[in-house]
């Protein structure tokens, strides 16, 4: 099954642009450096990366998990650390869905919009909290595509990887495998809360997964569909392939146990394909 989001590559016009947010401001630790490329590490189990690039690119949606109990001084260590958190029409900041959980949102130098979401199901004991935030993973990374994609889109990822759906509409769906919540979206359903136009980022998605049989069952099924990937005889641990233009890799991972998502009590957690 896939667990969890493993590391995400995305696209930047200054690597020390993103350094002074992501480090010196949100205190991501470093964990690689040269003059064209970043890694932070926000939760040992995920890696955020930036590569240096003249080419423009659309900025990425992605969403970090907080516990519930923690929301609330992260929010305020945002603000006492000069971020600017993003306001709804009617001047809110925080927002409360269904009862189950609050989210706020933000930008990067390169417009990126971040989030930190809780949810009151999630147990509080399964997974550290880290940082000065105290993020628990990295929950939800933004997909948009074409109107009339977006079906066949969550469709091949139910039948490719397994993951199950949620949310479902037209214009879009939170497809889910594991802790990791792909937000497939149609580019003309603007991000919330400040009406920001959906593109398609340039990024490189890595997918934690937990079994060798897992990546051969992904192999078997991508061949029935006809979809080219890349899987070296030396790395049988790794399969690489594209969808709808974004570079997927799955790869298996010793950090992120495979019951992490059931632990956590998420509603659609599942053990097994």
């Amino acid at each position: 099954m896939v667990t969890h989001f493993s590391r995400l590559q995305l696209q930047t016009f200054s690597i020390q642009g993103v350094k002074q947010f992501y480090h010196e401001q949100l205190a991501f630790p470093v964990s690689y450096e040269s003059d064209t490329e970043i890694h932070f590490q926000p939760t040992p189990s995920v890696t955020l990366c930036f590569t240096e690039g003249s080419e423009p690119t659309a900025p990425a949606h992605i969403a970090f998990e907080v516990a519930t109990s923690g929301f609330d001084a992260a929010v305020n260590w945002l603000g006492d650390h000069n971020v600017a958190l993003l306001k709804w029409p009617d001047g809110r900041i925080v927002d409360g869905f269904g009862g189950t959980g609050k989210n706020v949102y933000f930008r990067d130098g390169d417009g990126n919009l971040l989030e930190i979401i809780c949810h009151s199901y999630v147990q509080e004991d399964v997974l550290p909290s880290i940082g000065a935030m105290g993020l628990l993973y990295l929950r939800e990374v933004g997909f948009p595509v074409e109107a009339d994609a977006v079906v066949a889109f969550r469709e091949q990822l139910v039948r490719l990887l397994g993951f199950q759906l949620d949310k479902v509409y037209d214009n879009f769906t939170f497809a889910i495998g594991g802790t990791a919540h792909g937000v497939i979206v149609s580019k003309t359903r603007k991000w919330i809360p400040i009406a920001m136009t959906a593109l398609q980022p340039a990024m490189n998605v890595i997918l934690g997964v937990s079994s060798i049989a897992f990546l051969e069952g992904v192999k078997s099924r991508l061949d029935a569909d006809g979809i080219p990937y890349e899987s070296e005889p030396d790395a049988p641990n790794r399969v690489s392939f594209q969808l709808h233009a974004y570079p997927i890799c799955l790869e298996l991972t010793e950090d992120f146990e495979a019951d992490v998502p059931a632990r956590l009590q998420l509603p659609l957690a599942r053990q097994t394909l």
